[in-house]
């Protein structure tokens, strides 16, 4: 009876030499034995435990880093396309919509008719199925329908502050919506601001006072319809978040086209109420008097309500694709690029006191969004 051992220098490892004993092995320490072979070598391929097959596998070279920075790459490109042509679209609508009011002083008319070509839009869009179209219940509608007034109302006063006073102030004073979204929200929802967002507030109403005051064209009814837009405008924006929210709700882009649907029907006889009927040969007429054929006047309204619909299509695209906040962010840029190009374009003159409020007041714009996210950062323990 003699047993010879061999050390194992690395105890983790099984030892290559084999255990020679005298006496028999018995078939259960075969077994044993086995099993404990097989587990000394979990790297070894094409083993099986239990009716399993094991087998190693790799990951394939172009998932580890290629295919996600080009993916990236590609998302971030059309994002930035999108935010370009939202700008464009801006800039062009506001040119043509002034040239239009220049010479057809009837904002209630032309805002109708903006709007019908948005609804026009909306109907090709759906028959040619590039959107599904929507579904609500009678409830919702009823939502809808409130935020479709506030859309109206915010339409037409624009056009009204457009027809009264240049394109740069009226995106000036315009620059004060986050102080109404801020007011509103406390109002309407109970939501208190923090320090930083209050601290962004006071150089935007600072500026927008400062260019008011220094205004050329500064107008009574331009500056106050301005500012009512500015009220309706995020009235609406406060109502959306009351309301739309749940797994019923529609997505932005339906939710648009059917506010812009219900404000052209609710529009056309607030503007034969307002205007009169304004659409005849001999209104066109008077109109292309002051420097425009018939045929450019024609061109510039269809262009203006075609700029208008797609401006806003857009952006309530990126709004699917960005944060509120972002979207925030872009949207000042917006304003600061839309009061350049109409400055340049129709030659505005502009005293150094009133640069420097539109400038305060869009640095303002611009903290504000930063506080905005700040405010929305997420909490580390919640994720």
């Amino acid at each position: 009876m003699f047993a010879l051992t061999f050390l194992n220098p690395n105890p983790r490892l099984p030892s290559p030499l084999f255990l020679a004993k005298s006496t028999p092995e018995s078939a259960l320490s075969r077994r044993s034995r086995a099993f404990s072979s097989s587990n000394s070598y979990p790297w070894r391929p094409n083993l099986r435990f239990n009716g399993f097959k094991l087998k190693s596998a790799t990951v394939p070279e172009n998932v580890e880093g290629g295919d996600l920075e080009s993916g990236s790459l590609v998302k971030g490109l059309k994002l930035g396309g999108m935010f370009g042509v939202w700008y464009l679209l801006n800039i062009y609508y506001n040119i043509f919509n002034k040239q239009v009011l220049r010479v057809y002083p009837y904002p209630a008319t032309v805002t109708a008719f903006q709007l019908g070509c948005g609804t026009l839009m909306i109907a090709i869009m759906w028959l040619l199925k590039l959107h599904p179209r929507p579904k609500f219940s009678p409830s919702q509608f009823t939502v809808i329908v409130q935020l479709a007034v506030a859309h109206t109302l915010g339409n037409l006063l624009t056009n009204v502050s457009l027809g009264r006073v240049n394109v740069s102030f009226t995106h000036t004073i315009k620059a004060m919506e986050p102080f109404f979204t801020v007011l509103l929200s406390v109002l309407l929802l109970g939501e208190w601001p923090s320090l930083w967002i209050v601290c962004s507030l006071l150089p935007i109403v600072a500026g927008v006072s400062l260019a008011s005051f220094t205004e050329a064209s500064f107008n009574w009814i331009g500056f106050c319809s301005a500012m009512a837009s500015n009220v309706t405008n995020q009235s609406r924006n406060v109502l959306s978040k009351k309301f739309m929210v749940g797994k019923d709700a529609l997505d932005n882009i339906n939710l648009f086209s059917i506010i812009t649907i219900i404000s052209f029907i609710l529009l056309v006889p607030l503007a034969i109420l307002i205007d009169g009927f304004k659409v005849t040969p001999s209104h066109l007429q008077v109109a292309t008097s002051q420097g425009l054929s018939v045929k450019e006047f024609c061109i510039m309204s269809l262009l203006a309500g075609v700029c208008l619909h797609s401006y806003q299509q857009v952006s309530y695209m990126i709004l699917e694709m960005v944060s509120p906040v972002t979207h925030s962010v872009g949207n000042c840029v917006k304003r600061v690029v839309v009061i350049t190009s109409s400055i340049l374009f129709f030659k505005t003159p502009v005293s150094p006191l009133n640069s420097i409020g539109t400038a305060t007041a869009l640095a303002g714009v611009y903290l504000y969004s930063r506080a905005k996210r700040v405010q929305v950062k997420p909490n580390p323990k919640m994720s």
